[in-house]
């Protein structure tokens, strides 16, 4: 990373470790309604042990690692608020991602070293449907909560990405000639980002931030089917037979249409 990108994402990443203990400290009675949601799903037993979940990960990138990619899942699950883990994207999603650009050397791309992952809200729930039942049964308080969650996740995402792409455009010289001469946002996981979906606040207020920041960088976010269940994978090969960047901006694009169509540009 540049020395103004690498500025830009240790403080994006000073402000998101003090949101989270933010959100931890004023919703202590989270794990219990997460049990509840993750009971009444009918979801095999499983130790409750990150309410909100930070991505440790982000932790282990250093300045010498150059960004491609920032990849924004759903929600941290069972596997991602594991007190050894709080990691994003560790189970079979996030196995399978890793995968992908494994088997596409092409992408030039290491999943760990080369990505930025952060989701939509940091709170977690076993299926993100069950944020809807903790919604419900936390009242008013937990429904601002995840919420305000989800507002804030789209609005510093936005950020970080405009910062990370105005200190690739203004470096003095550029030595990276990988196949991501500007970092890229892969929204994957789009069924709940359609009408009346559960992330219509991130989604709305992601657009709005970007209108409002740098519009060009919008033209930098694609929107995929979800890693999990190998959606992604089989999706991209519906589309086409050839695994390439064109490719998959074409079908990002085409999906970012479906969703975003009030913000794309004619």
């Amino acid at each position: 990373m540049t020395d103004y990108q690498w500025n830009a994402f240790c403080d994006f990443k000073s402000v998101f470790k003090k949101k989270i203990e933010e959100w931890l400290n004023s919703a202590p009675e989270l794990p219990a309604l997460q049990k509840s949601a993750a009971e009444a799903a009918k979801t095999p037993l499983y130790p409750f042990e990150t309410a909100v979940v930070y991505n440790k990960d982000l932790d282990k990138i250093t300045k010498e690692d150059v960004i491609h990619l920032i990849v924004i899942g759903d929600n941290p699950g069972k596997d991602e608020q594991l007190a050894k883990n709080n990691r994003y994207l560790v189970g079979q999603a996030g196995k399978l991602a890793d995968g992908f650009f494994k088997k596409n050397p092409q992408l030039q791309t290491d999943f760990r070293k080369n990505v930025i992952i952060l989701n939509k809200t940091p709170v977690h729930s076993a299926k993100t449907a069950q944020l809807k039942k903790m919604m419900k049964d936390g009242g008013k308080k937990i429904c601002e909560l995840i919420e305000e969650s989800q507002l804030w996740m789209a609005e510093q995402t936005a950020k970080l990405h405009c910062e990370l792409c105005r200190g690739a455009q203004t470096a003095s010289s550029r030595t990276d000639t990988s196949a991501f001469p500007l970092p890229e946002v892969w929204l994957v996981g789009y069924s709940e980002l359609k009408d009346r979906g559960f992330f219509i606040p991130y989604k709305n207020k992601l657009f709005q931030t970007y209108s409002q920041l740098n519009p060009s960088v919008w033209d930098k976010v694609y929107v995929f089917q979800h890693f999990s269940m190998n959606r992604f994978t089989i999706d991209l090969s519906a589309y086409s037979d050839e695994v390439s960047l064109e490719k998959i901006h074409e079908l990002g694009s085409l999906h970012k249409k479906e969703i975003f169509s009030q913000g794309e540009r004619t």
